[in-house]
């Protein structure tokens, strides 16, 4: 029998959802978890930050009501569980928490803690805005033109974690069913007998709802593009069918307000390219989101070359990966990369730095907190809070423009300061400014029938996963 591991906080409510919408109250709980290795240092950085933007924005009608749960290295040690069920819990029944980086256990029974919350909770968009704060060290010329939202699939290809190993049984019998009953396809294994193989599902339902948030997203936030990375030229069946599935979704569920290189494609073949290029034109001058494809290394040696000419993207998994670490690296590295891990059909979110634990600086109070502080002002975006979020965004930016930074960027930039990590969250708060304070109601007004149309789980044009009813 475990523990009870957390006790909820007398002075906060429930979030909880209404006709596909989250209500947030004044004082929600906030399951967190602060993590291990230098989880605890930038933690206790970041939830200072995240309270002074909520009391500054609201003049303290405002609150978070805080409340720790257990996961990694601090749970297995009071409960011989990395991940005990109650921490699940708690994630499920608040809706909406936070993590700092976790230990990833040798010879456990699954792969990652951060995978296996991800699962647990099917969330399954890992969402990851790239851009970049001025004074940032840079290894490109023109980290500025970067300014990307990349939505990681999270739930399928190589996070299904379908493997079978050189030599075991299971591979044997998994190559004696490939030889038997596909021939053609075992052929091409050059080296059958010492193989391991792994395999990679891509659904239609997978695609299509990572997909639709990112179109959804990019309508409300007025983007230009949605591009569809994919390596279809090879793996026809899976990233090309998610390519596919995307134009397919976009045109049936949101024709009228995008335009897809899909349809450009086929008044090409009708009526020849000049009419393709004046028809997306059209559609463009209209104001409409065009939607297109990338092959996913021409989209590596691009984003370096030519970042202005991506704006949202929609990636299988692996792709998502890769690419997520490579543009964050343009403009300051995972350090201070955010994500958020979501569900906007359930409104369930879990969002987290996105580094390692790096146990070697455990405890020294030296390392870059921006990571899980920009996760922390996403959450704040997700509750409706955009006004703290705002503030977090804006001392960070006029914390490095005066050079007031942390080791990592303090080595590479001319005439810096370096702070600790708590420091740099004082100066992050010192700096923020610019952002009006708001009294909220304490009830959200009656909902009208237009504003029902735009608070529902996503489903149109209208609705989008920041929509938030309050009170």
């Amino acid at each position: 029998m475990l523990p009870i591991l957390y006790r909820p906080p007398a002075d906060g409510e429930r979030i909880t959802r209404r006709d596909g919408t989250l209500v947030v109250p004044d004082h929600p709980i906030i399951p967190f978890i602060e993590g291990d290795g230098t989880g605890p240092d930038i933690w206790r950085a970041s939830v200072r930050v995240l309270d002074a933007a909520v009391a500054k924005a609201y003049g303290g009608r405002r609150k978070i009501a805080w409340m720790e749960v257990l996961a990694g290295e601090k749970a297995f040690r009071a409960t011989g569980s990395w991940l005990p069920d109650e921490t699940v819990a708690a994630f499920r029944a608040y809706l909406v928490g936070i993590k700092g980086p976790l230990t990833t256990p040798i010879g456990e029974g699954f792969r990652s803690l951060n995978v296996m919350l991800r699962k647990v909770l099917d969330l399954y968009v890992c969402l990851r805005p790239v851009r970049y704060f001025r004074g940032v060290p840079s290894p490109v010329r023109e980290p500025h033109k970067i300014d990307v939202v990349i939505f990681r699939e999270n739930t399928e290809d190589i996070y299904a974690g379908i493997e079978f190993g050189e030599g075991t049984p299971e591979m044997e019998r998994f190559r004696a069913l490939l030889r038997e009953n596909f021939p053609a396809e075992y052929s091409k294994i050059r080296f059958p007998a010492s193989s391991g193989v792994g395999l990679k599902p891509i659904s239609r339902e997978g695609s299509e709802r990572l997909i639709r948030a990112a179109i959804v997203y990019a309508l409300e936030h007025k983007r230009r593009f949605v591009t569809l990375v994919h390596k279809g030229n090879i793996m026809k069946f899976t990233e090309g069918a998610f390519r596919n599935w995307g134009y397919a979704l976009a045109e049936r569920e949101y024709r009228e307000t995008t335009y897809t290189w899909a349809e450009w494609n086929r008044t090409k073949e009708a009526r020849g390219e000049a009419a393709a290029n004046a028809e997306q034109a059209a559609a463009l001058a209209q104001g409409r989101l065009l939607i297109k494809d990338a092959i996913a290394d021409v989209t590596f040696q691009q984003l370096l070359t030519r970042p202005d000419e991506f704006d949202v993207i929609a990636a299988p998994n692996l792709n998502g990966d890769y690419l997520s670490d490579a543009v964050a690296a343009q403009v300051g590295g995972i350090g201070i990369a955010p994500g958020g891990n979501i569900n906007y059909e359930t409104g369930h979110a879990v969002f987290e730095a996105t580094h390692g634990t790096a146990p070697k600086y455990a405890n020294l109070d030296k390392v870059n907190p921006g990571s899980l502080i920009l996760s922390g002002q996403m959450l704040l975006r997700h509750l409706g809070w955009d006004e703290a979020a705002d503030l977090v965004v804006a001392g960070m930016e006029r914390a490095i423009a005066a050079r007031t930074v942390t080791y990592d960027f303090a080595r590479l930039m001319r005439g810096a300061r370096e702070v600790k990590c708590s420091q740099f969250g004082d100066e992050i708060i010192r700096h923020m400014t610019g952002a009006k304070t708001v009294t909220p109601p304490r009830r959200a007004p009656a909902r009208s029938a237009s504003r029902s149309a735009t608070t529902k789980t996503i489903r149109s044009t209208k609705d989008h996963p920041k929509k938030r009813a309050r009170r």
